[in-house]
C-alpha cells in the first residue's frame, strides 16, 4: 500500500496533537473487547460456525453483508475525497468478492433475492447518514469490519468449507489477493492507527463508534437467526 500522510487537520474539525496517539490500536481492542465477545457469540454465528446450519444459511448471511459493504465502501470513498487516511486501502474492498461469491452460490440477483433485513437496513442507514466530514466514525467501521475479515474471517472461511462443502469460488470474501502476508498487514494496519494524531475527544468518538459498529453487526446476526 502506498503510504499516505494523515491530514494535518481532520475533516471533522479536530486538531492533531503534537505527538502521535500512543497505543490507539490496543486501546480500541481493549475498550471493545466486551462488545466484540458479545457479537461473536450470538446464536446465528455460533451455530453457523459449529456446523448446525447450512450453506443456504451462509448464503443468507453473505447476502446481508453485500448491503453492508456496499454502504461502507461508499462511505470510505466519500471520506477519502476529503481526508486521506492511510488505512483506507482499496486492497481491502470486499463488495466485488462478495458479489462473485454469491453468484457462485447460485444467487442471480442479490438485491432482489436477499433484501435487507430490518437490522441490516438500520446498519446501512447509519452508514449512509455519515458524511465526508465523519472521518473518525468512518474509521471505526473500517477498523471493525476489515480487521475482523483479516482475523476471524479466515477461520470463518475454513469452517464454512469444512462444514458445508463451500468451494474456493464461494469464499472469495475472505481472500485478499492483493495482500501478500495477512499477519504482517494487520500489524502494519495497527501501526498506522497508532500514528494517527487524534485529540482525546476524537478518540472517544472513535471508541463509541466502534461499539456502535459491533452493536449493528450483532443485530444483523440476530436478524438472521431463526
Amino acid at each position: 500500500m502506498t503510504a499516505i500522510p494523515v491530514s494535518p487537520q481532520h475533516s471533522d474539525g479536530t486538531q492533531p496533537v503534537s505527538e502521535a496517539q500512543p497505543g490507539l490500536a490496543e486501546h480500541l481492542r481493549a475498550s471493545s473487547s466486551g462488545q466484540h465477545r458479545d457479537t461473536e457469540t450470538r446464536s446465528f454465528i455460533t451455530e453457523l460456525l459449529s456446523g448446525e446450519l447450512s450453506l443456504a444459511d451462509y448464503t443468507r448471511y453473505l447476502g446481508q453483508y453485500a448491503w453492508v459493504y456496499e454502504a461502507l465502501e461508499q462511505l470510505v470513498d466519500r471520506v477519502s475525497q476529503v481526508d486521506r487516511i492511510e488505512v483506507f486501502d482499496p486492497a481491502l474492498e470486499r463488495l466485488p468478492a462478495i458479489e462473485s461469491d454469491l453468484a457462485a452460490l447460485g444467487v442471480q440477483d442479490w438485491r432482489r433475492e436477499h433484501p435487507p433485513l430490518p437490522s441490516t437496513t438500520a446498519y446501512i442507514t447509519h452508514l449512509q447518514s455519515l458524511t465526508s466530514a465523519d472521518s473518525v466514525r468512518c474509521l471505526a467501521h473500517h477498523y471493525t469490519r476489515y480487521l475482523g475479515d483479516l482475523s476471524g474471517g479466515q477461520a470463518i472461511a475454513a469452517l464454512v468449507a469444512r462444514h458445508y462443502g463451500a468451494v474456493p469460488e464461494q469464499l472469495g470474501f475472505y481472500r485478499f489477493d492483493a495482500i501478500n502476508n495477512i499477519v504482517e498487514y494487520k500489524r502494519a494496519y495497527r501501526d498506522r492507527l497508532n500514528k494517527l494524531r487524534l485529540e482525546p475527544g476524537a478518540v472517544d468518538t472513535l471508541v463509541a463508534e466502534v461499539d456502535a459498529a459491533f452493536t449493528y453487526n450483532g443485530a444483523v446476526f440476530d436478524g438472521l437467526a431463526r
